[in-house]
């Protein structure tokens, strides 16, 4: 009986067909982690206090606006991809399934079209924020094994037991004779995972609140992309020897403690959170629809002051004389 394989394999597809219509795995897994992002932040919204459907609403600005942000941030920073001489162009830039989401991109437009979606219904961000926080680093757990079905973003060569074998056709330029590579892919799975217990602990064990479960998502989350983002091997842009994503982790996790450690001062605690402006409002139409119309006036005649007096005076009252 043949052992097995001292490696992780990789998939021999990343892409089905059913008739005409193309199954990506990459695609696929992107829409599993919002759905599980969206069901488990609703969940802790009404466990908050707000009202269900609130996630839900918010998340149809946010998931477009997210997924948006998170292809322009990879275009802007791996640019030489699309635009330098050799580059796919704007049709590869625009092949969004082909893989490249950048995390940063999607957080700030996510958080733009999540705002947006909050004002419309007339709640406070910083709740439903705090509420999504475990959901988006469950979220991010599932859709990096997209990057496993497209063979990419994968590590150093290794020949650890957990090594992940990559076919040559995706071994970068330089390393066609090596085999087996750390899948980055999975240590960052497994962080967001361990993150989102984190999180979730965290919660419950110091009632956090005013953002502050979101700012401890944004940190935690630095710290993993710090040391995965060193064992990457993929072309990347550097400023002064260092990759770009290195950076705008530090910088992005240093933003994060200083709000956990400013807001914790300023407003400790976690804030109430009521039904949204727009539940209430529509509560109120159908309240008032289902009573149905007000009572129609009635009408009592006075009798005039004297015997030349002119027509008797009417007086309109939804309620009898007294």
């Amino acid at each position: 009986m043949a052992g097995l394989p001292a490696y992780l394999p990789s998939p021999a597809q990343g892409v089905w067909n059913i008739g005409p219509l193309p199954v990506r795995a990459y695609a696929l897994l992107i829409i599993v982690g919002i759905v599980v992002a969206i069901f488990v932040g609703g969940r802790r919204y009404v466990a908050r206090g707000g009202s269900p459907g609130v996630i839900g609403d918010i998340a149809v600005w946010a998931v477009p606006f997210g997924i948006i942000g998170g292809r322009l941030y990879h275009v802007i920073t791996d640019w030489q991809l699309y635009f330098a001489p050799g580059g796919s162009g704007i049709v590869g830039a625009l092949r969004i399934w082909d893989g490249g989401l950048g995390i940063w991109g999607a957080i700030s437009l996510g958080a733009l079209g999540a705002w947006i979606g909050a004002r419309r219904l007339g709640v406070a961000l910083p709740p439903v924020a705090d509420a999504l926080a475990p959901g988006i680093a469950l979220a991010q757990a599932i859709g990096r094994w997209g990057n496993w079905f497209n063979q990419e973003l994968f590590g150093a060569p290794t020949t650890v037991p957990w090594a992940l074998q990559i076919d040559p056709a995706y071994r970068p330029a330089g390393y066609a004779d090596f085999e087996t590579f750390h899948p980055t892919f999975l240590y960052e799975s497994l962080w967001m995972v361990g993150v989102a217990l984190v999180l979730i602990w965290a919660d419950k064990r110091f009632r956090m609140g005013h953002g502050r479960v979101f700012a401890l998502y944004v940190l935690l989350y630095c710290l993993g992309r710090v040391w995965i983002e060193y064992l990457r091997i993929d072309t990347a842009n550097t400023v002064l020897g260092v990759r770009l994503n290195v950076w705008t982790s530090i910088l992005v996790g240093l933003g994060a403690l200083v709000y956990l450690i400013v807001s914790a001062r300023m407003r400790p605690g976690r804030e109430e959170v009521g039904p949204p402006q727009r539940y209430v409002e529509r509560d109120e139409v159908q309240a008032a629809r289902e009573a149905g119309p007000p009572p129609p006036a009635k009408v009592t005649e006075l009798p005039g002051d004297g015997p030349d007096a002119g027509s008797p005076s009417r007086v309109d009252s939804a309620e009898p004389p007294s």
